[in-house]
């Protein structure tokens, strides 16, 4: 799908999968639809489904900015770790009760402040801390267990039950994922379907389809909390003018939700490298029509001549023959 040149020669490439899916199904397909992988944090809005339509969202009083959050993979930034840090207060509970596990923040500033202050992270760093302030919401609102990460709590298993709706398919097996949370295998082809699902869902349609439209649009009204400053989440979510909303998961996965297309986008570089993953979903918002290839969110990972420290041209990222790219038909 992807390829990285250096001068004249090409010196790497990205293998993957992809599937556009549209009201009718598969529109477009590379590698094989079938493969089976981990979504990873890709499927966030899906793991957040419960929240919504169990009603704990609303008896908690959760803001959109709120649900966006609970989709994220975060820096860590101090607004990140801030709305962690209130969501539990307003629970009534605090950063012990969470099960994410603790990480050194990704953003620079924040991890700076602890060093100076000679303090450790806590788990409100992990980027996967709004997802787990959702979790925390549901057992709260039905009155579960604490150890929400367990594969059979009453909330792991509305997931389950969630994942094989919204992506037609059984479970195809599960892992840990770097949160302790389980993470459900699936096709990309499935999850291509479930984010289609999730883009052309409105506010006037069934239970379902009003969470999936609230979480949909939480994310792209809000992409500083999807992410964070610098990362593709959010520099491409902003670029689209929040029309469209985009997740990236480990392991090289990304998928988008194109509402005013009604299309589901989702993709697996097999390298699990993330440089392929963003150049692939640059190159497929662009040829959906949902992004400009010109502007500089897009060029920063796909096209655009790379440098070196010294400012000289070494070569260029761009997709491969055959994969759809800027100034290509198909």
């Amino acid at each position: 799908m992807v390829e990285a040149w250096r001068g004249d020669l090409l010196e790497s490439r990205h293998l993957g999968h992809a599937v556009i899916w549209g009201p009718s199904g598969i529109e477009a397909a590379w590698g094989d639809p079938e493969t089976v992988i981990f979504p990873r944090s890709s499927a966030k809005m899906i793991q957040a489904l419960p929240l919504v339509e169990s009603g704990a969202a609303d008896a908690a009083r959760l803001t959109e900015a709120d649900l966006a959050f609970a989709c994220a993979s975060h820096q860590g930034e101090a607004r990140h770790v801030q709305r962690a840090g209130d969501w539990l207060a307003g629970l009534g509970l605090g950063e012990p009760d969470l099960r994410c596990g603790a990480h050194e923040p990704h953003d620079r500033a924040e991890r700076n402040r602890l060093i100076k202050a000679d303090l450790s992270p806590c788990q409100l760093h992990n980027n996967c801390s709004g997802k787990h302030c959702g979790f925390l919401t549901v057992t709260r609102h039905l009155k579960a267990g604490p150890e929400y990460t367990e594969i059979d709590h009453p909330l792991q298993r509305a997931i389950r039950l969630a994942t094989e709706e919204v992506t037609g398919e059984t479970v195809a097996g599960w892992g840990i994922d770097g949160c302790s949370a389980p993470n459900f295998a699936m096709t990309v082809a499935g999850l291509a379907r479930a984010m289609q699902a999730f883009a052309a869902a409105g506010d006037t349609g069934d239970r379902r389809q009003r969470a999936m439209h609230r979480l949909t649009r939480a994310m792209a009204s809000y992409p500083e909390l999807v992410a964070g400053e610098g990362r593709a989440c959010t520099e491409l979510m902003r670029a689209m003018g929040g029309r469209v909303a985009i997740k990236t998961g480990a392991e090289a996965v990304f998928v988008a939700m194109l509402p005013d297309q009604a299309l589901g986008i989702a993709l697996k570089i097999t390298d699990g490298a993330e440089r392929g993953s963003e150049a692939a979903i640059v190159a497929l918002l662009v040829h959906a029509g949902a992004l400009d290839p010109n502007h500089p969110a897009a060029l920063k990972r796909l096209g655009r001549p790379q440098t070196n420290w010294r400012g000289l041209v070494t070569g260029v990222t761009r997709t491969a023959a055959g994969f759809p790219g800027p100034g290509k038909t198909g």
